[in-house]
């Protein structure tokens, strides 16, 4: 069974920047358990995946 996720941590780790909310890139790898440099590679390789609006650099 997949490990679910508090929301009250998810809402800690999200920021609101310019009346949008961001969640930054190291805090989304911690929630997955997994190192910055692995969720950037999925994301480059699997770009139809994601919404447009996924991330930015």
């Amino acid at each position: 069974m997949a490990n679910i996720i508090p929301t009250e941590l998810i809402e800690r780790k999200t920021l609101l920047i310019r009346g949008h909310k961001v969640m930054l890139d190291f805090h989304l790898a911690s929630l997955y358990d997994v190192k910055t440099r692995a969720l950037k590679r999925a994301v480059k390789r699997n770009r139809e995946r994601f919404p447009e609006d996924f991330c930015f650099e």
